[in-house]
């Protein structure tokens, strides 16, 4: 590295010789709707055999784990049981934490909670009249307005609440729906307050929780989100790879703050087994990943040498971009992407 080049992105050995366990999000990395995403479970089965156990660490809450196993195992992505780990598991984890053995809580959610809770030893109920100790919330597709009034009612009544997320949004394949963090706000709204807990991305401890289960010493975060996985990785103090899978682009990513920063950035799962190059930024504003280089000049991005790889590519940007003081116009990056990769997705 030339004198006064700062290191942005640090190299780094294929992450599956260095990781023990990788800690990966579902949606936009593992599959995108009822597909996989393409090389995805060869990726998965390769990372394996070189040491790194996968674990499938997702906010949905709506399903047990043996469920989402299943799903993954029709689509060839190796997974057991015991490999997903869900926001209504470590919400039930929270509240085994917190209350009597057997104790009654009551569901705003899903067979995912039911069941995550009575594997907990504790005992999911459905009525006030039940005389739950506290009240959970997590996504479901069937819940109703009854059931959002009956936590209302729990949430006045002072109970201990825990949510399993906030995410305002599910994906459909008609596009964005709300989501848990839409229901919560409509019961916090009629209770008086927010959850006292939180169980899933992007807080610190659903990463750490997952970890833990998985028994994994050395973990990293792989996700398609900067809110989320990217977030609530630095939080948790775990390096976090993002790929470009899912929802993420090249102008979100560029304009990404210091507490969504990725420590490498990939393709796709692929990135598990590769390489992973030093992205530098130097006094001058330029950015350099190998034989990629981008500058900063009259307060926008000039893309000096596209390089070869499309992925270098964007790594100089975002050694920039990160190091710039203002937020700036991404389209020439994102123009050069596009020469790069006809058609990219995330070349947004």
């Amino acid at each position: 590295m030339s004198v006064g080049r700062r290191i942005v992105l640090r190299p780094s050995a294929p992450p599956a010789t260095v990781f023990d366990v990788a800690l990966l999000d579902l949606d936009g990395v593992v599959y995108v709707g009822p597909d996989a995403v393409p090389g995805a479970a060869q990726a998965i089965a390769e990372a394996a055999r070189r040491g790194l156990h996968s674990v499938y660490v997702t906010n949905n809450a709506s399903r047990p784990p043996g469920v989402v196993a299943d799903q993954l195992r029709r689509l060839e992505i190796p997974a057991g049981d015991g490999d997903v780990v869900t926001s209504a598991q470590l919400a039930a984890g929270i509240l085994a934490g917190r209350l009597p053995p057997g104790a009654a809580v009551l569901v705003v959610g899903g067979a995912g909670l039911h069941e995550a809770l009575t594997e907990e030893g504790l005992r999911p109920v459905t009525s006030m009249d039940d005389d739950p100790q506290a009240v959970v919330q997590g996504f479901a597709p069937e819940i109703g307005w009854r059931d959002l009034a009956e936590g209302a009612r729990a949430v006045r009544a002072g109970l201990l609440w825990v949510a399993t997320n906030l995410d305002l949004t599910v994906p459909t394949t008609h596009g964005p729906a709300p989501g848990n963090g839409t229901l919560v706000a409509a019961v916090a709204a009629a209770g008086g307050r927010p959850p006292d807990e939180v169980a899933g991305k992007p807080v610190p401890r659903a990463f750490s929780d997952a970890a833990r289960r998985a028994g994994g010493r050395r973990p990293l975060v792989v996700g398609d989100r900067l809110d989320t996985d990217m977030e609530g990785a630095r939080a948790a103090g775990l390096p976090g790879l993002l790929v470009l899978t899912g929802v993420t682009g090249v102008t979100e990513l560029l304009a990404a703050g210091p507490e969504a920063h990725p420590d490498l950035v990939g393709h796709d799962l692929g990135a598990l087994l590769e390489y992973h190059p030093e992205a530098s930024a130097g006094p001058d504003g330029s950015g350099r990943c190998r034989d990629a280089a981008v500058s900063v000049r009259g307060g926008g991005f000039v893309v000096e040498d596209p390089g070869r790889d499309v992925v270098d590519l964007l790594r100089a940007a975002c050694a920039a971009a990160w190091t710039a003081p203002a937020v700036l116009d991404p389209q020439p990056v994102v123009d050069a992407v596009h020469a790069l990769e006809p058609g990219a997705p995330w070349a947004r």
